[in-house]
């Protein structure tokens, strides 16, 4: 069950309520008793980032990005012997 916010617009109490998806929005504010309670947009308070399950489990193709996989590898780099080059590779 998703908690939805609420703010009331007579007395600015700000509240939170645990309710179902087809519920009633609620109307009465629990602070001031009028009917003045508006529910508020919010974002989600999680991120699903990283290499965790999501990424590896729910993802297919060219969408994964586990990670290790965008660095590139070592060997790639050029290397000069004394560790001092002055030509360009």
């Amino acid at each position: 069950m998703p908690i939805y916010e609420y703010q009331c617009q007579a007395c600015g109490h700000a509240h939170e309520a645990l309710q179902k998806l087809n519920a009633e929005p609620l109307t009465v504010c629990p602070a001031c008793s009028q009917p003045e309670l508006m529910k508020k947009i919010s974002a989600a308070g999680f991120r699903l980032k990283g290499s965790g399950w999501y990424e590896t489990d729910f993802k297919s193709g060219a969408k994964k990005n586990v990670a290790g996989e965008a660095s590139a590898p070592a060997a790639a780099a050029p290397s000069c012997p004394g560790g001092g080059c002055t030509k360009s590779h």
